[in-house]
């Protein structure tokens, strides 16, 4: 049976903590990161696995493909992430959220991608605003041939 595909809205860093488990361990592709200035967005395409379809016992995850998408986004900066080998695949550990000088009754701070191998993508940001969007199933199966590696 398949789950429902997940629609959350992240607007405080508790949220973004369970989106975070969500989006753990994500095949994301450079070229699949867009960035919108003029608009203050980024969208990360990606393809996920449904921990929930795991969790309900079923025998082999599946991927899912779905769009992270961080609103009001001031600025983003990445480290250790090649731009230019957009299909090269970067596996999303999680994202963290830092809110502006330590204080947390404030709305601005900094989200933080993680990737495997060091990649970080920084996003300072007016206040939280993130949405994980479920896309459908991948049928390709993105990635999947390095399954289970490390």
């Amino acid at each position: 049976m398949m789950s429902p595909q997940l629609k959350m809205i992240a607007l405080d860093a508790d949220d973004l903590a369970v989106i975070s488990t969500h989006v753990q361990d994500a095949r994301v592709q450079p070229g699949d990161i867009i960035w919108r200035q003029s608009e203050k967005r980024l969208v990360v395409g990606m393809s996920r696995l449904d921990w929930e379809q795991t969790l309900d016992g079923e025998a082999e995850p599946r991927r899912l493909v779905a769009a992270l998408r961080f609103d009001r986004v001031l600025a983003c900066k990445s480290r250790n992430i090649d731009l230019g080998a957009p299909d090269k695949a970067l596996d999303l550990v999680g994202i963290e959220f830092h809110p502006q000088d330590g204080r947390d009754e404030e709305p601005g701070g900094s989200a933080v991608l993680l990737f495997a191998q060091g990649g970080a993508i920084r996003l300072d940001v007016e206040c939280l605003e993130c949405e994980l969007t479920d896309l459908g199933s991948d049928e390709l199966g993105t990635g999947l041939e390095i399954e289970g590696e490390g």
